[in-house]
C-alpha cells in the first residue's frame, strides 16, 4: 500500500514538473483536450463615438473550455472581417476559431469594434483602422485590468496574450502591432486629429493599463507599410491566398468593393520580417481567393493546425508541428521607403513618480460627447472638476467625484470646452473636450 502511493505521488511529482516545464507537456495547447466550451456573450469592455458621432457600447465574447482548472490561461483575441463596413463577432470564422482553440486549452475573445465610414474613400478608411485599433487596445486593457485589479476572474495569463483576425480583423491586428509612432501615420492623419482620438492608443475605455501582446496572427491581412515593422517587434504568423483580390497577397490596392488604397499583403510582410529579423511563420494558399479558411473546412483545417504550431512555439513547446510552411509565391519587392525615426509614440500614462497623479492619466469618453461623458482616472482618490468654455465661464462643476463618473452635458452647446481636474495630492490636469449633437 505504502508502495501504491508512494508510486502515485511520484507520478503526481513528474506530470507537475513536466508541465511546469513546458505547457504541452499534457497534451493542451497542441490538441483538443476538452470537449466543450463556454460562451460569456455581450461582455461590455468599453466605448467611443462611431463615424457618425453616436456613441458605441462595445462588447466582446469570451470563450473558454468547459470544466477548466487551469488557473493562469493564454488569450486569444479574434477581430472580424467585413471591410470596416460590415460583419459580427459571431461570424462563422470567429466562433469556429474560438472554438476550436478552447476546446484546446486557450480562452478566446471574439470582439466588436466600431464599423462604418463615410464617404467610402482612403482617408476614411484609415480613421476607420484607427478607431478598430483603438477599440481592440481597449479589450486588450479590459483583461490587463481585470487581472491587476478583480483577482483575474477570467484566469488570464498575461505573459501569452496574442491578437489576430480575418480580413479587416487581420488589418486591424497589424496595424495594432507595428502603427507603435503616431509620425509613422503622419502621411494619412493630422497630428491634431491623432491627440483628438488619444494617439495610437485611444480612448475607447480601460485607460492606464498594459496593452502588451505575444505575437500576431494574420488571415488576409495588410499593412499600410511594410516598414511601420520594425527589428524588435512582436512575431507574426500569416496565411494568405495568392488571388486574393480584396486584400492581396502581395502589394496591392485594397478593393471591398471600392478600390481605396495601396496595402502591403503578407508576401511583402514576409519579405520585411526577414529583412529585419522578425520572427514570421508564413503559409501560402497556393490559388485560393480571400479569406478561404471562412467557406472551407480543409482551409480551416490548415489555419488552425498552422496557426497551433506557432502559438504552441511563442509559449515554449516542442511539439512536432501539425502543418509545415510552404514556398511563397511571387516576388515581393520592398520599394523606397524613409522609415520614422521621430520619437513621438502616443504614451497612455507616465508616472511622475509616487503620490502624485499621472500625465494623461485622466480620460474622458466619448470625445466628442453628446449628452454626458464618462471620466475615468488610474487611481482610487475623489477628485474635483470644473467645466469651463472658451470665453473662461464656468459652466459645470463637480465635486469629490470618483472614476467612471458619467457628466451630464445634455444642457451644453455645441463647442469646445475645458475639463479643469483638481486632486487632493495638488495635482491639476486640463482636458479638452468636444461636445458635438
Amino acid at each position: 500500500m505504502i508502495k501504491k502511493v508512494l508510486f502515485s505521488f511520484a507520478m503526481v511529482s513528474l506530470l507537475f514538473t513536466a508541465s511546469a516545464q513546458e505547457p504541452c507537456a499534457t497534451g493542451r495547447y497542441a490538441q483538443e483536450v476538452f470537449t466543450n466550451v463556454d460562451v460569456t456573450s455581450d461582455i461590455t469592455y468599453g466605448a467611443n463615438l462611431n463615424f457618425s458621432g453616436s456613441t458605441k457600447i462595445l462588447k466582446l465574447d469570451f470563450y473558454e473550455p468547459n470544466g477548466d482548472t487551469e488557473q493562469l490561461r493564454p488569450l486569444i483575441f479574434w477581430v472580424h472581417g467585413g471591410s470596416f463596413l460590415g460583419g459580427s463577432k459571431t461570424d462563422g470564422d470567429m466562433v469556429e476559431l474560438s472554438t476550436r482553440f478552447a476546446k484546446m486549452g486557450y480562452t478566446c475573445a471574439s470582439v466588436e469594434y466600431r464599423l462604418g465610414f463615410f464617404p467610402i474613400d482612403s482617408a476614411n478608411a484609415v480613421k476607420a483602422v484607427l478607431r478598430a485599433v483603438h477599440d481592440l487596445k481597449a479589450a486588450v486593457r479590459y483583461f490587463y485590468k481585470d487581472a491587476q485589479d478583480n483577482g483575474n476572474s477570467y484566469k488570464i495569463d498575461t505573459n501569452n496574450i496574442f491578437i489576430g483576425g480575418s480580413s479587416a480583423g487581420a488589418i486591424t491586428a497589424l496595424h495594432y502591432a507595428y502603427l507603435d509612432k503616431t509620425c509613422e501615420i503622419g502621411d494619412y492623419l493630422s497630428q491634431s486629429y491623432l491627440d483628438s482620438q488619444g494617439g495610437t492608443e485611444g480612448i475607447s475605455g480601460n485607460p492606464c493599463y498594459s496593452t502588451t501582446v505575444k505575437g500576431v496572427i494574420n488571415l488576409c491581412g495588410a499593412l499600410a507599410r511594410y516598414n511601420w515593422m520594425d527589428a524588435d517587434e512582436v512575431p507574426l504568423v500569416s496565411l494568405h491566398g495568392t488571388n486574393d483580390g480584396t486584400v492581396g497577397y502581395n502589394r496591392q490596392i485594397v478593393n471591398p468593393g471600392v478600390p481605396l488604397m495601396y496595402l502591403d499583403g503578407s508576401r511583402m510582410l514576409w519579405e520585411r520580417s526577414n529583412q529585419i529579423g522578425v520572427e514570421h511563420a508564413f503559409y501560402t494558399f497556393h490559388g485560393a481567393g480571400h479569406v478561404p479558411h471562412a467557406t472551407s473546412t480543409q482551409y480551416m483545417d490548415t489555419t488552425v493546425n498552422f496557426v497551433r504550431d506557432f502559438l504552441i512555439g511563442q509559449m515554449g513547446c516542442t511539439n512536432p508541428p501539425l502543418q509545415l510552411a510552404n514556398t511563397p509565391a511571387q516576388i515581393a519587392t520592398l520599394y523606397s521607403v524613409v522609415d520614422c525615426t521621430t520619437n513621438n509614440e502616443w504614451t497612455a500614462c507616465t508616472s511622475l513618480g509616487e503620490n502624485a497623479l499621472m500625465d494623461y492619466s485622466f480620460n474622458l469618453f466619448p470625445n466628442p460627447a453628446v449628452n454626458s461623458v464618462t471620466l475615468q482616472f488610474a487611481f482610487e482618490e475623489e477628485v474635483d472638476a470644473e467645466l469651463i468654455d472658451l470665453s473662461g465661464r464656468v459652466r459645470m462643476k463637480y465635486e469629490k467625484i470618483p472614476s467612471g463618473t458619467d457628466l451630464n452635458v445634455s444642457e451644453l452647446e455645441n463647442g469646445v470646452y475645458w475639463l479643469v481636474v483638481g486632486s487632493a495630492l495638488g495635482q491639476q490636469r486640463t482636458i479638452k473636450l468636444a461636445i458635438q449633437k
